[in-house]
């Protein structure tokens, strides 16, 4: 390309924040403290889920899965913004850029999935109760899960392959919080249309197809809700779908925001805004939206907070 220096890059710079250095240690302070409560809230989701029989429904059975995929997608990203942070920068190589790219993908995908998927269960809770247990098995809930990990992993191997045949020249600074898609086409040289278009096509069948699920299954809930004759019913269901709506509406909202727009013109100091919300903000919020909305699980908290009393006092 004209006026592009033709050097390849064989490796990448990564900093966080660069224009602003006096703002490590604080931003070091707040990743770690968001960090520490994501795998606080998540394993203890996990465990009060395996412990409890009142949350061995399928309902908890989706959401253990999106708790473990939780901890593993902020565990891509925020230990190495830590160092970063620290270090005013890091040297990546390129294989390690691409697992980091593939790692992300994945967990992102598997978020999509397991919420898309949590919405339906919600769905057939909620509009066929009496059939609720002869539909949701199982059986159909493992599909469901092993069925959600193999197309997380496939579109991530697929767009990861994509991405990392384009080539890279120039400038091989990325002042981003991890290796991700907007900031790697910014220094992609040559024709980069044909990958362009298979990473886009895979985020379009991959987000919409998942946002369109949620919306279709929760007109049905609506629509159920508004027709129970019990005022108790309406508030209790409506209570655990809308922990479920604030979860989607974080989540989903940056993703569109960073991925289905036009990048050309927009501010990277938004965009790194934008990518600490889906990155670390919302894996750390999802058990808080769960637990604090759900007396089943405040219920599971109480009764696990009060065992060693039993115990001390016997």
């Amino acid at each position: 390309m004209p006026g592009r220096n033709a050097t390849v890059v064989t490796e990448f710079l990564l900093t966080v924040f660069a224009d602003h250095p006096h703002w490590g240690l604080p931003l070091f302070a707040v990743f770690l403290g968001f960090y520490l409560l994501t795998l606080l809230g998540n394993c203890g989701m996990i465990l009060l889920i395996r412990q409890d029989r009142r949350l061995h429904t399928p309902m908890y059975f989706f959401l253990g899965h999106l708790a473990l995929v939780d901890i593993c997608y902020s565990s891509t990203v925020v230990p190495q913004v830590l160092g970063v942070l620290l270090e005013r920068g890091v040297v990546l190589s390129r294989a390690r850029c691409a697992t980091q790219f593939f790692l992300f993908t994945f967990f992102a995908s598997m978020d999509c999935y397991l919420l898309a998927i949590m919405a339906y269960d919600r769905c057939v809770a909620v509009c066929r109760p009496l059939l609720y247990v002869a539909i949701v098995t199982e059986k159909a809930r493992w599909v469901l899960v092993v069925g959600a990990y193999a197309a997380g992993f496939s579109s991530a191997l697929i767009r990861t392959v994509t991405a990392f045949t384009l080539s890279f020249c120039g400038n091989n600074q990325i002042d981003f919080i991890f290796c991700d898609l907007p900031p790697l086409l910014k220094l992609s040289c040559g024709d980069s249309y044909t990958q362009e278009v298979v990473i886009i096509v895979f985020a379009v069948l991959v987000m919409p197809t998942c946002i369109l699920i949620i919306l279709v299954s929760y007109a049905f809930i609506v629509l159920a809700i508004v027709q129970m004759r019990s005022s108790g019913g309406r508030a209790k269901t409506f209570s655990t779908c809308a922990s479920h709506l604030a979860a989607v509406a974080l989540f989903f909202g940056t993703l569109i925001f960073m991925y289905l727009r036009d990048n050309s013109g927009q501010s990277s100091e938004a965009d790194r805004v934008v990518s600490v919300l889906y990155t670390v903000v919302s894996p750390m919020l999802n058990p808080l939206i769960y637990s604090l909305r759900n007396k089943e699980v405040k219920g599971a908290v109480l009764k696990s907070l009060s065992r060693p009393k039993v115990s001390g006092r016997s």
